[in-house]
């Protein structure tokens, strides 16, 4: 897990959380709630993990009943980033039972989507923690969810690529081609770019690699390179610059390709395609 999480701002937070609830209230509010509970009763639950997995998410679950109903009472029982086991109770939430239900499968969609982000991104982790490579993700997330998911994998231990296209420059094969060559688009690139500005560069063969070394970008990314050329890419590097290997990572590939001797492994498969944490919310009886 990392050292120290970044602080999602609170109005970050609350104007997502705000149109999720919008979306799912529609334009009566939980009809089903108002039909069969009597205005009057209260109710505690508590939210528990059904599978092991990596926790996030915990302040947009937050945010999601405290927003449904100034009276509930909401007690985190777990941190983000804590590794939970079957039947851990991160949360408890006490009030009017109405408004609890009408905000369980919000606050559920985004404790179970971030919170599988953040597994999936340990499980990575984990299998490269022998090794000096550190797994980032990428800018494949969902609309909307950025800065939340790349939160979650943080959560998980892993380290943030660029958030969007004007923190950094990452030269890709289509603005290579269109620049003319390699050193083209890197010398250009220098030539825009501020003091403070990344330059990374991307890579499909080790005469591109051998062409871009001298001209010093920051980071050299290895695309859809198996281990043996990834060992040979470290070698001619040789410490010169940060050496990203990309495409194709999986639970099966990853720690041959960390094993080859790069400094970071970019996964766009943690943000798009990891799997929910199954977490559930039920009413505490008696």
């Amino acid at each position: 897990m990392s050292a120290q999480l970044p602080v999602l701002p609170k109005l970050m937070i609350d104007e997502a959380v705000k149109a999720a609830l919008l979306e799912d209230w529609g334009r009566a509010g939980d009809i089903t709630s108002q039909a069969t509970i009597p205005a009057d009763k209260a109710a505690t639950a508590v939210i528990a993990a059904r599978k092991p997995g990596v926790l996030s998410g915990l302040g947009l679950a937050e945010s999601t009943f405290r927003q449904t109903e100034d009276a509930l009472r909401f007690e985190g029982l777990a941190s983000d980033g804590g590794r939970l086991e079957k039947g851990t109770i991160v949360a408890r939430i006490s009030g009017p039972a109405r408004a609890i239900l009408s905000a369980e499968r919000v606050a559920l969609n985004y404790l179970g989507h971030l919170s599988g982000i953040a597994s999936a991104t340990a499980h990575f982790a984990d299998l490269i923690s022998h090794t000096s490579a550190d797994i980032v993700c990428t800018r494949k997330t969902t609309p909307g969810l950025r800065a939340f998911e790349k939160y979650a994998v943080r959560c998980g231990g892993g380290s943030n690529h660029r958030f969007g296209l004007d923190d950094a420059i990452l030269i890709k094969d289509n603005h290579i081609a269109v620049a003319g060559g390699v050193r083209q688009a890197i010398e250009a690139a220098k030539a825009f770019a501020g003091h403070l500005v990344k330059i990374e560069v991307e890579v499909d063969t080790l005469d591109q690699l051998r062409e871009a070394l001298p001209l010093k970008p920051d980071v050299v990314m290895l695309d859809n390179m198996g281990p043996d050329l990834l060992k040979q890419a470290v070698q001619i590097a040789d410490g010169q610059v940060l050496l990203e290997a990309s495409g194709g990572i999986e639970a099966d590939t990853i720690k041959a390709i960390a094993e080859a001797g790069v400094d970071l492994i970019s996964s766009g498969w943690i943000t798009h395609s990891a799997t929910v944490l199954d977490l559930g919310l039920d009413i505490e009886i008696g």
